[in-house]
């Protein structure tokens, strides 16, 4: 019997926002990409007649967690305010990879709004959302 093994390294997935690659990143989760459009709808007439939809909806929501003592946070918040301050002109590159395994994101992105701070006994996160419009690829590993 021929058994296949995969391996994941949280360590491997890296995610670049303009020239920065983010760093400090939260444990747990800490990316989440989701395609906002319906991908493929599909409705059915009275005699069973079906009809197909499909969404070119571009846009992805994309949540980053990162440690509240990672550097990137000041990097994110920077570019939230160069968006606002430029009247809508701070959009950046951004790629985010498995170097393991063929997910992939690439694209244009925004921050949406600045991430919550709260603070506690021990070492919290800040979750920021941003918006992007790009090509998703939503791989496994090698």
């Amino acid at each position: 019997m021929a058994y296949e093994l995969k391996s994941y390294d949280s360590k491997q997935v890296k995610c670049v926002l303009g020239a920065h690659t983010v760093t400090g990143p939260a444990d747990d989760t800490f990316i989440s990409i989701e395609p906002q459009g319906d991908g493929v709808s599909s409705s059915v007439g009275v005699y069973g007649d079906v009809s197909r939809s499909i969404s070119h909806d571009p846009r992805h929501t994309i949540k980053i967690t990162l440690q509240q003592t990672s550097r990137s946070n000041d990097v994110l918040s920077s570019l939230c305010d160069v968006d606002r301050l430029s009247g809508g002109a701070g959009a950046f590159p951004i790629l985010i990879t498995d170097l393991r395994g063929s997910t992939l994101f690439t694209g244009m992105a925004w921050v949406q709004k600045k991430a919550n701070a709260t603070f506690a006994k021990g070492i919290g996160s800040r979750e920021w959302t941003l918006e992007a419009v790009g090509g998703f690829t939503n791989g496994g590993n090698d």
